[in-house]
This record gives structure tokens, C-alpha cells and sequence, in this order.
């Protein structure tokens, strides 16, 4: 019976060490994507002769893009994906090295 109960805590303590990468690149997403469109917008409201120059910068990288409220949408998606592949890279390769520890700890484990 003791040694049920430190299996089920190893399993517990691996799945615990995962991330699930869609929830991952999903909240990313939505940060990044959520920020760089309340910056625009917020940019757009505040007017002015010239709206934002370094924002409109991004342009360059994120083709359709301008500081406009329909270029805060058009941001809005640029980042959300940016956001959503970075944050999903992110806990794929978290996961793949949680992976390799655990098969080091356990093949460790079987040699003693």
C-alpha cells in the first residue's frame, strides 16, 4: 500500500510539471494581442498632429498595420498569433525538457 501512494504521487508530480501549450500560446496571445490594441486605440483617442510614430512602426513588420482604430484590429491579430506560436514554442520545449529530466531521474533510479 506505501508504495501505491508514492506512485500515484510521482504521477501526480509529473503531470503537475506540464504545460498545456494551447492555454499557454492562448494567454499570450490574447496579452500581447489585447496590449498592442489598447495602446493603439489609446494612441488614436489621444490625437494629436503626429499619432504615435513609434507605434506606427510596427508597420514594417506587421504589413497592414497603422495607428487607426481598424489598425488596432488588424495589431490585434498580428500579435494574437505572434503571441499565441511564442507562447506555444514556449511550453512545447518547457514540456520536451520536463520529459527528458524525468527519463534521466528514472533511468538514475533503475541503476541504484
Amino acid at each position: 500500500m506505501n508504495g501505491d501512494g508514492k506512485d500515484i504521487e510521482k504521477l501526480v508530480l509529473i503531470r503537475l510539471m506540464r504545460l498545456n501549450a494551447a492555454i499557454s500560446g492562448l494567454a499570450l496571445g490574447l496579452l500581447l494581442g489585447l496590449t498592442l490594441c489598447l495602446a493603439t486605440n489609446l494612441l488614436v483617442i489621444k490625437g494629436g498632429e503626429v499619432v504615435g510614430p513609434h507605434l506606427a512602426l510596427l508597420g514594417q513588420f506587421f504589413f497592414g498595420y497603422t495607428v487607426t482604430f481598424a489598425g488596432s484590429v488588424v495589431g490585434f491579430l498580428y500579435a494574437f498569433f505572434l503571441g499565441f506560436a511564442a507562447g506555444y514554442f514556449f511550453a512545447y520545449i518547457y514540456n520536451k525538457l520536463a520529459d527528458f529530466r524525468e527519463r534521466r531521474r528514472l533511468a538514475q533510479g533503475r541503476e541504484q
